[in-house]
């Protein structure tokens, strides 16, 4: 049909041709052999028009989609089940749906420069950039050679053309050090190596074998994790002797797809929900009105469930008396009630205490206080600091997170979730995180400290619910039968704004049956008291 309206010159002479393909890779009618199926699709486009493929699925064939799509212009893109299936699609459409310029060239002197990356790009679209990289070959030129950008716009030819110089980066930035090096540098090698691994899948075959090479290469010498490369952690050595390396792999689609098939092996039985991962480790989390969160990797599931009571009230979430490690937490209201009655509350302020240590904490939405030895350490939220003493570390990230460390002990994570001044019912609050929860004591319990050292539980009568797609359960669980239901909760730590959805079991009625005792057991005093 393009091709038609193209030779009938229906459509505008300047306009962008796209396809876009929405499939789940898989081929089942007509020709099947996918190296064929990419042939035939690149002899039929022949260069006049760009494909765009969507996949949808967890069990799509992304590498063939994406080879596909870049020999013919294009780009290929993964759309994940779930809820927000449509906001991908909105989301891919805006990135493609205003093409400003095609055939875009930037040039430069014969003999000025080389190891260029890619200078040339058949679209630039609305909110995009095009980054080119390489090096002088005569510094003497730095400061006067001439740049051109050429690219066809849609009513005309564009061209830019102008003297160019370098800039020295200790003089822009005179107090910024970069980590690595040479900033620059390693720009390039991002963008070379970027393009010789997909010159690696879609090349000749002796291109494919000297792309992977040069990328191998690079990769080691500029020391990027890639597909080809993996990146070894050692820690200290100790007592006991040298720990052994842990080795971290870039998974390529193949293997991502792999992993993430052993992961929805469990939830997919169930239903399809949106992005989701699960950590390494347990992680035991109370955040948002407020959601409790037991994270169990090793069951690839997770257990949650709400502690509702009034605004003030101060609940035990840890407490080790063979360590001596206390923490508190305080709940807040909403500023008024809304329309639909809802009273929500969060965490506003916690309190932490490591007694033998002598270390004492308070963290509020408003700022974080230390004592120790009869000294006082205040720092703001608005801040980003690092401290550390001897028995206690603190990682500060401006309005986002702070990180605390105890000496040879556990590892705790608040995140502060700011909320619009202005907004008539909502305000700030904290969310609590536990890490290394395996280095405390059997004797430690709490709301979320009881189950720091496992929980055992069994699911079954799998049933519908209220809601299609969070179906009942019957969960058995310290002697109960509880009725449960399947739904996610939101973990914040790689995304303070929008979390992402980890699927759980959800216990009703503030966890009765899956705590010991009432929520009510669980209230204190103060922020820094056991009763």
């Amino acid at each position: 049909m393009l091709v038609k309206d193209r030779q009938e010159k229906k459509l505008p002479e300047r306009s962008v041709d796209m396809i876009i393909l929405l499939t789940d890779g898989m081929p089942n009618s007509g020709e099947s052999n996918l190296k064929t199926i990419q042939e035939n699709v690149h002899s039929a486009i022949g260069g006049n028009m760009s494909l765009f493929s969507l996949g949808f699925g967890n069990d799509v064939d992304y590498s063939f989609l994406d080879v596909m799509s870049k020999q013919n212009k294009g780009v290929a893109r993964r759309i994940f089940e779930g809820s927000d299936a449509v906001l991908q699609l909105q989301g891919f459409f805006q990135e493609v749906a205003s093409p400003l310029l095609s055939e875009v060239d930037l040039r430069y002197p014969d003999n000025a420069v080389d190891s260029l990356t890619t200078n040339h790009y058949t679209q630039l679209y609305n909110g995009s950039e095009i980054v080119v990289a390489g090096r002088l070959t005569d510094n003497d030129l730095m400061d006067n050679f001439m740049v051109e950008v050429f690219g066809q716009g849609f009513e005309q030819d564009f061209t830019v053309k102008g003297q160019t110089r370098a800039l020295d980066w200790d003089v822009m930035y005179p107090n910024e050090d970069y980590i690595f090096g040479d900033f620059t540098e390693r720009l390039w090698a991002y963008l070379t190596i970027q393009q010789l691994l997909e010159k690696s899948k879609s090349g000749a075959p002796d291109e494919k074998a000297n792309a992977t090479a040069k990328a191998l290469d690079m990769s080691l010498h500029y020391s990027f994790v890639t597909p080809l490369t993996s990146m070894v952690v050692t820690k200290p050595d100790t007592e006991d002797g040298p720990d052994s390396p842990l080795i971290a792999d870039k998974l390529t689609e193949e293997q991502r797809q792999a992993a993430e098939r052993v992961s929805h092996r469990y939830a997919s039985r169930l239903y399809s929900p949106p992005m989701y991962y699960h950590p390494a480790t347990p992680t035991y989390l109370v955040d948002g009105d407020p959601h409790f969160m037991i994270e169990l990797p090793d069951r690839e599931d997770a257990l949650c469930f709400n502690i509702n009571d009034k605004p003030g009230t101060i609940f035990n979430l840890v407490r080790d008396p063979t360590q001596g490690i206390l923490v508190n937490g305080q709940i807040i209201g909403d500023k008024k009630i809304a329309p639909d009655g809802k009273v929500n509350t969060y965490f506003c302020r916690f309190g932490i205490v490591h007694r033998t240590l002598g270390v004492r904490l308070e963290v509020s939405t408003q700022d974080i206080s230390v004592f120790q030895d009869g000294k006082r350490v205040k720092l703001l939220w608005s801040d980003t600091a690092s401290v550390k003493g001897p028995n206690v570390d603190l990682l500060l990230t401006k309005d986002r997170s702070l990180t605390v460390t105890l000496k040879d002990s556990v590892k705790f994570v608040i995140l502060l979730h700011k909320v619009w001044a202005k907004h008539p019912y909502h305000r700030d609050y904290l969310g609590f995180y536990t890490l290394d929860s395996h280095l405390l004591s059997p004797s430690v319990h709490g709301l979320l400290g009881q189950f720091y050292h496992g929980v055992e539980y069994e699911v079954s009568d799998l049933r519908p619910g209220e809601v299609p797609e969070k179906p009942d359960a019957t969960m058995h669980v310290k002697g109960q039968e509880l009725n449960v239901t399947r739904g996610w909760q939101r973990d914040f730590r790689r995304d303070v704004k929008s979390g992402e959805n980890v699927p759980c079991w959800f216990v009703h009625s503030n966890g009765t049956g899956l705590i010991d005792g009432e929520a009510t057991d669980y209230v204190v005093s103060g922020l820094f008291k056991t009763v």
